[in-house]
């Protein structure tokens, strides 16, 4: 992330207030509900600071909102996409759980299948399109990197059967996730039966990582935005929710076998 005068003008503030409390970085942490890590990242400039974390300095050190005004003048400074983050997340990560009820995960994804999700929401021009198509791709290579991350991806039975463009873009995308499950190393392609009726999962999709150093990750996407979450005690509710969601997914091979038996049904 660019330095701006405002993210350092932000951690400067915090180490300030953090050393006049006589406070360590992990006892902060404690009392933000935040890992240890983020809050060395925000005070090196490495991460910005969310509203959320802005607003608990200021209960933290009775700022006064100084830390919320700060923040709000920072993302105003800072134009960057909200998805920047976590590329670089990903492709650090160790470790991948990514769930997803609505459609293949990202870095499983054909390049057919995905273009055809990509035009359909009618949000990008066509030249944006091939771009966005282009960086889909590109991360993918986090698989097959020297040392790939533990990458579990669980996806609900209806993802397979959901119409993605025509029947042949469908075939070679299942047929595709059936290769991948059975010849990439550290991978793992789980489903979700139909017959698990109402489920954790069906509240939307969600990614946790695992990054070298520090705490656990998540990022969940919306319509329009994503973020990137650190707090520890939302990590801990969605890896709560994420051991449901793998109670109720078939073994890896009885995932593959649905999975090659669906793409069949695309003809």
């Amino acid at each position: 992330m660019d330095r701006s005068s405002m993210l350092e003008h932000f951690a400067e503030e915090l180490r300030l207030v953090r050393a006049a409390a006589d406070m360590s970085q992990t006892a902060l942490a404690e009392s933000l509900s935040y890992s240890a890590a983020l809050v060395a990242k925000v005070e090196t400039c490495e991460r910005k600071p969310s509203l959320d974390f802005a607003r608990r300095c200021d209960a933290v050190f009775a700022a006064d909102g100084r830390f919320e005004r700060i923040q709000r003048r920072l993302s105003r400074e800072i134009l960057v996409p909200w998805f920047r983050d976590w590329p670089g997340i990903e492709a650090e990560a160790t470790a991948l759980r990514w769930f997803e009820p609505l459609c293949v995960p990202g870095l499983l994804q054909t390049e057919a299948y995905a273009r055809t999700l990509l035009t359909g929401g009618g949000l990008f021009a066509p030249h944006e399109v091939e771009q966005q198509v282009t960086t889909r791709l590109d991360r993918q290579t986090v698989l097959t990197r020297e040392r790939p991350p533990m990458f579990t991806a669980v996806v609900d039975e209806y993802v397979l059967r959901r119409r993605i463009g025509g029947p042949e873009v469908m075939r070679e995308q299942l047929c595709h996730l059936v290769k991948l499950g059975a010849t990439v190393p550290r991978l793992r392609i789980q489903v979700v039966p139909l017959s698990a009726g109402a489920y954790p999962g069906i509240n939307g999709p969600f990614v946790v990582a695992s990054p070298p150093h520090g705490e656990d990750v998540v990022y969940q996407e919306g319509q329009l935005h994503g973020q990137v979450v650190d707090r520890a005690d939302y990590l801990r509710q969605m890896v709560e929710v994420w051991e449901s969601i793998r109670g109720e997914a078939l073994s890896q091979q009885q995932s593959l076998d649905l999975i090659a038996e669906v793409a069949e049904t695309w003809n």
